[in-house]
């Protein structure tokens, strides 16, 4: 093995060829087995899915033959599946989890493996150390790692194949009323951004109405032109054709389909704070649903003040949705959410899932008639305007050290002549502002960035703040 494995906010990323090779996945999978063993879950077998990176299929063929080595079940999709798709699967299969090959919105020379709980859900952080422990002990070369040639498995029927679909859209039409969705008639445009999505959402709205445009529908592992998430710098061809086609919203999924980003019909791109809010709305207002929301601490403050309008609470995590989803199964929790834009709801998975969000995003313009801007619109004459913005730098190990050395000696009471009211350190140092705004260095757990946040009642303020942080930083 040619380095450490090393899980970050939601798997293991790493460059193709680089770190992310066989053998090093073979040993991820059977940190799998061994957690499963030892945790006595191994009797009902583990979905695999995979996306449309770089010979995906074949890391998770590999790590099919892994699992049957170890006398575990293996239940291969016959199809590249998004991770929410995947993850709805291991519920449906009554499985005792899941592997899914993914490097979600990372560039292409990336992939991943993601472990997933019996419920669908990111694994917590007190499975993923042993997984990554375990991953770590084992060495192709020194032989530990167990292996059934994938022929020989499929024959001993430890490897079956499932088509991911049909159960999925099968369990979505429960969530949502597609039929009388699709006698409205309107244009949308939907990028997959050439990864796991492309085609979810015309077959689950086939033979109605809508007319959808879709772009970016071929595979191609190298996402040409773009890296695959769903952020505004990354959307302009999108925001060029719902303009050109006159659309009612642009909806796109990132490489593994687990996140949502909106164009509204204006072609502008309406950024991941304000879709956690339109969804919010939807559910406690449009379709009379009352539950707890459950927020990461980038997430934007909208949601106090929503929660407080419906009289609903609102809890805060760390950054992750393996974070996420224990509050939303403990709580019940009616809307999960993150502000990287990957969102779960009640009554569907733990999980993330970008394109049941486009859906209800799709619902909601139809149920009330109005379109994305004119639904924000109405949500800020309730919570008062919000606006927000990110911005990412690379860093290399030093640099982080450094930057870790000066923010956690530094004793920092005001920003930008405004006393420092909460400093939190859960997840980065975020600065909560006496006036409510609010400012976060944050260190990426998947890539070498380090990502600054600002949230505040006007945008030039937003940027003041992110400039301060880049100063803050040394970036």
């Amino acid at each position: 093995m040619s380095s450490t494995i090393k899980f970050g906010t939601d798997g293991w990323r790493a460059i193709i060829a680089e770190d992310f090779t066989f053998d090093n996945v073979r040993a991820c999978a059977q940190g799998v087995a061994d957690y499963l063993k030892e945790s006595d879950k191994d009797k009902s077998g583990v979905v695999i899915g995979y996306d449309t990176r770089y010979a995906s299929e074949d890391f998770a063929s590999a790590c099919a033959e892994v699992l049957a080595g170890n006398g575990i079940r293996a239940i291969l999709l016959s199809r590249v599946s998004p991770t929410p798709v995947t993850s709805y699967n291991i519920t449906a299969l009554k499985a005792d989890g899941g592997i899914m090959i993914t490097a979600s919105h990372n560039p292409g020379n990336y992939n991943g493996f993601k472990f997933k709980t019996e419920a669908g859900a990111s694994a917590p952080p007190e499975v993923i150390s042993v997984i990554e422990k375990n991953a770590n002990n084992y060495t192709l070369e020194e032989g530990h790692v167990r292996r059934l040639e994938i022929k020989e498995a499929i024959r001993k029927k430890l490897v079956t194949f499932h088509d991911p679909f049909p159960g999925y859209s099968r369990h979505v039409k429960k969530l949502i009323d597609l039929e009388e969705l699709k006698k409205h008639s309107m244009r949308i445009v939907v990028d997959s951004m050439y990864g796991a999505g492309i085609g979810f959402f015309k077959d689950l709205l086939e033979g109605g109405q809508i007319q959808i445009h879709e772009i970016n529908t071929v595979r191609n592992p190298l996402f040409p032109g773009i890296q695959p998430e769903p952020i505004g710098k990354n959307l302009g061809k999108l925001a060029r054709h719902v303009i050109r086609d006159n659309a009612a919203a642009g909806f796109a999924t990132d490489g593994d389909a687990d996140r949502i980003g909106l164009v509204d019909e204006n072609g502008r791109y309406r950024n991941t704070q304000e879709v956690f809010a339109l969804l919010a709305m939807y559910l406690l207002e449009t379709c009379k649903e009352r539950g707890a929301l459950v927020k990461t601490l980038t997430s934007t403050d909208m949601l106090y003040k929503i929660g407080e309008l419906y009289s609903v609470p609102v809890f805060e995590t760390q950054v992750g949705f393996k974070y996420v989803a224990p509050i939303m199964l403990k709580e019940n929790a009616l809307l999960g959410g993150e502000e990287s834009g990957g969102y779960g709801f009640r009554g569907h998975i733990p999980e993330r899932d970008g394109i049941l969000a486009g859906l209800y995003l799709l619902d909601y313009i139809v149920r009330t008639g109005k379109t994305p801007t004119q639904l924000l619109q109405d949500i800020y004459k309730k919570v008062g305007p919000h606006y927000y913005e990110r911005v990412d730098s690379y860093l290399d190990e030093v640099a982080k050290k450094q930057i870790l050395s000066k923010l956690s000696s530094g004793n920092i009471e005001s920003i930008l002549q405004r006393r420092v009211v909460k400093l939190d350190t859960r997840d980065g140092f975020r600065y909560k502002l006496e006036d409510g705004s609010w400012l976060l260095l944050r260190f990426s757990g998947t890539e070498p960035l380090v990502r600054i946040y600002a949230e505040s009642s006007t945008p030039e303020d937003v940027q003041r703040l992110l400039q301060y942080g880049q100063e803050m930083a040394g970036v």
